[in-house]
């Protein structure tokens, strides 16, 4: 096990304490995924290393070499070309746990969500069919993959939890887990001057933006 791996088994439940939204803000990029990935069941989370995929539109047998290929702590992504079908369920689930794989992220839809819920297997997803799949082509394994504009590589540290799903890239997660350690910790600060009861607009020095037009400041027609 690498340097890098082994501290990212020991920060898992500090990257979700922290969160997406807050790495997100940290990293000072655009690492997010699309809003439409969201999590095939209600507390889904997880945090693993991206193993890319490329799955042809309606076939999920790149999947299953995925599943195979995929070792502890990693972390399926599969473009899937946003096409509505069911790619993964309970089936792939019990394969993926029983490999140690923490997660799904896919351009693509799952099934089996009460399931996988029950299960404990995070998946996200663009949508929830359970419309079938054919197995022809095998896929691409390995390289990065695009989803949605936002390229995702071997090795990066994807975080989802339910707001979103950030992507930090492998070259830069010691960099940005700082980053975010420093922000929550501000962030923290500003809560308590809030607890006091300063505002928003002087905390964040936004009141030179200006004000907004407000009839309250109108004299009130006098009906007496």
């Amino acid at each position: 096990m690498s340097e890098f791996e082994a501290d990212l088994d020991a920060d898992s439940a500090e990257l979700l304490r922290l969160g997406s939204a807050t790495l997100y803000e940290a990293s000072g990029s655009d690492c997010f995924l699309d809003a439409d990935f969201r999590p095939a069941w209600d507390g889904a989370e997880f945090v693993g290393r991206a193993l890319p995929l490329s799955a042809q539109a309606g076939d999920n047998l790149a999947l299953h070499h995925g599943i195979e290929e995929a070792g502890d702590g990693d972390v399926l992504v599969v473009d899937g070309g946003g096409a509505r079908f069911g790619y993964w369920g309970e089936v792939m689930a019990v394969a993926a746990l029983n490999r140690g794989i923490r997660g799904l992220v896919i351009d693509g839809g799952v099934r089996d969500t009460a399931r996988l819920a029950q299960l404990g297997f995070p998946a996200f997803s663009t949508s929830i069919s359970i419309r079938g799949t054919i197995k022809q082509w095998p896929g691409v394994l390995g390289s990065p993959v695009t989803l949605r504009g936002r390229v995702i590589r071997r090795g990066d540290v994807v975080v989802a939890d339910r707001d979103g799903v950030a992507i930090l890239p492998a070259g830069r997660y010691v960099a940005i887990l700082d980053a975010a350690r420093g922000r929550a910790a501000k962030e923290e600060r500003i809560m308590e001057r809030l607890r006091a009861g300063e505002t928003t607009l002087d905390l964040y020095g936004l009141r030179p933006l200006g004000s907004p037009v407000s009839d309250t400041k109108q004299t009130a027609p006098n009906h007496l």
